[in-house]
């Protein structure tokens, strides 16, 4: 079992990398542009049609306020991009708005962009896999009545694949990234062509459709609102632009650079194509509404409304049906491949916090590939459980989105500002401090447009659900709290402490035993070669007849230690150990009572149902008593021979954590017969 257990493990993720190797899966530009920019690039599948989605509640006419809404959009896009180029030359590390907050703003600061960032990870991996879900189905009827369960599917087959490491998902993602990149491009350039070039009359096959306005008698200021509801919604292109500054580490050197440069060509790349996507939908007449069934008139009958992107290249590609293909085939695997901007930023976040102790330590460890596994497989349960929970309904989950993006960008900016003036305070070079004074105005300005783009998010979306994301927020940035008051605790619990080397003045060992065989002999044995002071074997009596038949059994042996029988009228095993050991060190409090507990280990799992836990619960027992230690005395069964012993990496994962704490996995030697005592 345990041969099958690693060759499954080394088919799913492949061959362990050694840690010096971590150089070799370091990425080039090249490749982490697709890794890094998939979700900004995702977001434009999805991210023009909720601002036409939004303004069609006020009819047709509001449509001409499109162009203007992305434009605004595009504007924070191209000042977010500039901002974060300063970030990752300022703070390569990799902690992103996180460290820049931090060392900048203070700790408070540093961990509320931490906790924002960490849930819009999970909103961006939920949301892009339900997207994915909807576009697909609407070409796929068994995912559209299925969409949860093929959501959940694809979030387990991004694991696997981030799972085997950075450079191999990033090769896995980077066709499918370039090749939306250049359908988008192509479409975009075609149909403005056709327009504009060759007079073409290209129409969307919704533009003759009428949209019936949900709210016709909207005050001025209820409309203001709509457009800038608008403009919130469309705000989701820039989700997944933090990523390059949160990964950093995982380019290639120069690091910052890369970086940079690779921040410079995602932004010029989303740019084009949402304003280009914004432009051409105005152009060819598209028609999407909220709610199609209520407000779309003059639509045939059975009319399913196709998503902004399949009717762009529909009507683009009306000649050709397989660019029609492509260009949808692409979008559908652009949506799921977002999500690995979440498997690309969380993990690496994750493992920030962790080493600055406001998160399990397990997350800040590397695995087998060198990429951060238990991040990876905490982001991927965290999302699966959104998905289930709001249906993989993408209009539920948009709500929820850009929240904790913009808590960052608006933190990490300002932390940015700080950081150009403290450092202008000192610096003296002429040069020096007119590039530092140019990042610095950069980095206003971002301030500024974030906290807008902020406010106007809060407004509009909070009751539709944005509330969820800012409790998410507040509860992430309370259990870190509580995470770090707890490491800090022990910490000085073990720090303050002096040893002052005194010893034990006596040791008292006690060898439990149920049944007179090898194994409690060895235990015996070992415990007699420690040199107690005090030796002896104890034995609970759940069984009278076995019991006597026990001792008759030592009494015959050669066995000089003494056994001592306790009484167990309820025939429990563990209570009875645990009044005998408290009542030795009452009876004398500076001995030390090291109790010896002979073990079966066992080489196949079902071995492992057969025998008991009588081992474990006494250990999690006697490991809160105080003066008190524990030792197991394993005995291997001929089955665990067929345990590879080349190293921990090979054995299975029950036996290798036994062997971390220092023993061995298995029940109380002989306690297999102790439970059929208790079961009388």
């Amino acid at each position: 079992m345990s041969k099958l257990s690693t060759a499954t493990k080394r088919l799913l993720l492949g061959r362990p990398f050694r840690s010096d190797t971590l150089g070799d899966t370091l990425l080039p530009k090249r490749i982490a542009l697709p890794v890094f920019a998939s979700d900004a690039l995702s977001s434009i599948a999805y991210a023009p049609e909720e601002i036409f989605l939004v303004l069609s509640v006020a009819g047709l006419s509001a449509y001409a306020f499109t162009p203007w809404v992305g434009l605004a959009v595009a504007v924070v896009l191209v000042v977010v991009v500039a901002s974060y180029r300063q970030t990752v030359r300022a703070y390569p590390s990799g902690g992103g708005d996180y460290e820049v907050a931090t060392k900048n703003l203070g700790a408070t600061a540093g961990l509320t962009v931490g906790s924002a960032l960490l849930v819009d990870y999970v909103l961006i991996l939920a949301v892009s896999i339900s997207s994915a879900a909807a576009n697909i189905g609407s070409a796929v009827p068994f995912v559209a009545q299925h969409k949860v369960l093929f959501a959940v599917a694809v979030i387990a087959l991004l694991t696997a694949v981030n799972l085997r490491g950075m450079r191999e998902a990033g090769t896995a993602f980077a066709i499918p990234t370039y090749a939306f990149m250049v359908a988008m491009v192509v479409m975009i350039v075609w149909g403005l062509v056709q327009i504009l070039v060759l007079g073409r009359d290209v129409r969307a096959e919704s533009a003759g459709f009428e949209l019936v306005a949900e709210q016709s008698d909207l005050t001025a200021i209820a409309f203001v609102f709509l457009v800038a509801r608008a403009f919130s919604s469309g705000c989701a292109a820039l989700t997944g632009v933090e990523a390059i500054s949160t990964g950093v580490p995982a380019f290639r050197k120069p690091k910052a650079r890369n970086a940079a440069t690779t921040l410079l060509l995602l932004g010029a790349v989303a740019v084009t194509l949402f304003l280009g996507v914004v432009f051409l939908a105005g152009r060819l007449g598209v028609v999407v509404a909220e709610h199609p069934a209520t407000q779309l008139r003059g639509a045939p009958e059975g009319y399913e409304q196709k998503t902004l992107i399949a009717q762009l290249a529909h009507a683009v590609f009306a000649d050709l049906p397989v660019a029609f293909f492509v260009v949808t085939v692409a979008t559908a695997l652009i949506l799921v491949l977002a999500a690995n901007t979440a498997f690309s930023g969380f993990p690496v976040l994750a493992s920030v916090l962790a080493q600055n102790r406001y998160l399990p330590r397990q997350l800040h460890t590397r695995g087998d590939r060198l990429a951060f596994s238990n991040g990876i497989l905490f982001l991927s349960g965290v999302a699966i459980v959104f998905v289930w929970v709001f249906d993989a309904q993408v209009t539920k989950l948009i709500q929820l989105y850009i929240v904790g993006v913009f808590v960052a960008f608006c933190l990490g900016q300002a932390g940015m500002v700080r950081h150009w003036t403290r450092t202008l305070s000192t610096e003296t070079d002429a040069r020096e401090r007119r590039r530092m004074s140019r990042s610095r105005a950069i980095n206003g300005i971002g301030v500024v447009a974030t906290t807008t783009v902020l406010v106007i998010v809060l407004a509009t979306k909070f009751a539709g659900g944005a509330w969820i994301a800012v409790l998410m927020i507040v509860v992430s940035f309370g259990v870190m709290k509580a995470v770090r008051r707890h490491y800090d605790r022990v910490a000085a619990e073990l720090d303050a402490a002096e040893w002052d080397g005194v010893l034990p003045s006596r040791t008292h060992s006690i060898v439990l035993v149920s049944t007179l065989h090898m194994p409690t002999r060895r235990a015996l044995a070992y415990a007699r070669a420690t040199r107690p002071d005090t030796l002896e074997a104890i034995t609970v009596n759940v069984d009278d007849a076995g019991t006597r038949r026990l001792v008759r059994e030592w009494e015959a042996s050669d066995i000089t230690v003494p056994l001592k029988v306790i009484e167990s009228p309820y025939r429990e095993i563990t209570r009875p150990v645990l009044d005998y050991v408290r009542r030795v060190r009452r009876d004398s409090p500076r001995d030390v009572v090291t109790v010896f507990i002979p073990e079966y280990v066992v080489g196949h799992w079902w071995e492992q149902i057969l025998h008991n836990q009588s081992a474990l619960r006494l250990k999690s027992r006697l490991l809160f008593q105080p003066g008190v230690m524990v030792t197991s005395v394993p005995w291997q069964l001929r089955s665990s021979a067929n345990v590879p012993r080349d190293g921990l990496d090979t054995v299975p994962g029950a036996l290798r954590r036994g062997v971390d704490r220092g023993t061995p996995r298995g029940g109380v030697a002989g306690a297999d017969e102790q439970d059929r005592k208790e079961t009388r």
